[in-house]
């Protein structure tokens, strides 16, 4: 009796792990259909060729409605989490200038395609570690996030040890004024950005291009451009980056040189895996 109750307390574990095992499968299976109605596919060379000629439209348009040539303005393409096969699209339709958030993401994607023969541009538009200066000073043409004392420092010492190596590498350097005054956004604060940008020229030897912001998501973007732009007029900097997807036009009409645009040329960023 004891021995056919084991068989059939074994039976029954079998069957029950024979069920989990469906399960644990059908939650996998469901959990990868999820997914894939969550992450956008990439847009392939045709539609980012679309969205590319649209956006330069809209740029000359805004232009020419405040008096000013198509030209003045820089397109950034922003390629935040897409492919490298994204940037190759891009390339195909004749963008030229790049920007990125991270150092380490851009460090991965550029430089192939700068071995295999493409010419373009790039910008860091994202904060910047101290500790990534080095690398930042020598794979970017432009760091848009200069905004503190040590930064600058930095970029100030590995510029020189760039100058001394003979790499020829002086990124163009835009100080980032945090409008908004948002404690979770980088960026110097209105009240103390025109000590620093003296400080980065008189102190460090840098020399600022312009000026970067970002306004809050949740306010009339108008009155950040507005600041900036009078930011730079008393500091004689003639380039204003600022816009992007959903305010580049109304940016350009106050002044902006640089306009960093992701979304509205690449579609929906793909999710991010977290980093534990």
């Amino acid at each position: 009796m004891a021995h056919g109750t084991r068989r059939a307390a074994g039976g029954a574990c079998r069957r029950r792990s024979r069920q989990d095992d469906a399960a644990l499968r059908l939650s996998r299976r469901s959990r990868s259909a999820n997914l894939r109605t969550v992450v956008p596919d990439a847009l392939d060379a045709a539609e980012v060729a679309v969205n590319l000629a649209q956006v330069r439209a809209e740029i000359a348009a805004a232009a020419a409605a405040a008096g000013r040539a198509a030209d003045d303005v820089t397109l950034i393409a922003v390629g935040k989490t897409h492919p490298a096969s994204a940037i190759v699209h891009a390339l195909a339709a004749d963008q030229r200038v790049f920007g990125e958030n991270r150092v380490q993401e851009a460090a991965a994607k550029y430089p192939p395609l700068r071995a295999g023969g493409a010419e373009f541009a790039l910008h860091l538009i994202g904060p910047l570690q101290t500790n990534k200066a080095r690398d930042a000073v020598r794979l970017f043409e432009a760091i848009h996030s200069l905004d503190r004392p040590r930064l600058a420092a930095t970029l100030a010492s590995e510029i020189a040890r760039a100058r001394d190596m003979n790499l020829a590498r002086a990124p163009e350097l835009f100080v980032q004024v945090n409008t908004g005054e948002e404690p979770q956004k980088a960026g110097v604060m209105p009240v103390e950005a025109d000590a620093f940008i003296d400080e980065c020229r008189s102190v460090h030897g840098l020399a600022i291009a312009g000026l970067m912001c970002i306004p809050p998501a949740d306010e009339e973007a108008s009155p950040h451009f507005a600041l900036l732009r009078e930011m730079a007029r008393r500091h004689g900097l003639r380039k204003l980056s600022m816009g992007m997807s959903a305010d580049y036009a109304l940016a350009i009409q106050f002044g902006a040189t640089h306009v960093r645009i992701g979304t509205a040329i690449f579609g929906q960023r793909p999710a991010v895996p977290a980093r534990g």
